[in-house]
């Protein structure tokens, strides 16, 4: 177990990723908070002296072996309150080794969303 995936378990949520179905594929842990960014290189927001103005984006950082090849595109991460569509992800490395997996989330509602930069 790394150092990073540790804290992970420690002080993480726990959530389930899902496919389009409903159908639960993994249960993990995840450190999941609402992202401020002063600028819109992940978010698509308008820019604003204090902030981004809309909100809804969460960044998520999950352990090591949080596998999201095995959700399709219309997939989901749920906690016990929200549920959020993933917009973006990457394996952290060290190495050759991944340290952690670094998202962007967004509020889930209703609709499609497609999926921008989805690692397999």
């Amino acid at each position: 177990m790394k150092i990073s995936d540790r804290v992970i378990k420690k002080y993480g949520r726990s959530v389930s990723v899902c496919d389009s179905k409903g159908n639960v594929t993994q249960h993990t842990k995840c450190i999941i908070q609402p992202l401020r960014y002063k600028n819109k290189m992940y978010t698509q927001g308008t820019p604003t002296e204090i902030g981004l103005a809309q909100s809804g984006y969460y960044l998520m950082l999950a352990p090591s072996t949080l596998q999201l090849s095995n959700t399709d595109e219309n997939g989901y991460i749920a906690d016990s309150d929200m549920t959020y569509h993933l917009d973006r992800s990457e394996k952290v490395y060290f190495g050759d080794r991944v340290m952690y997996v670094w998202a962007i989330l967004r509020e889930r509602n209703t609709g499609d969303y497609p999926v921008y930069n989805h690692f397999i």
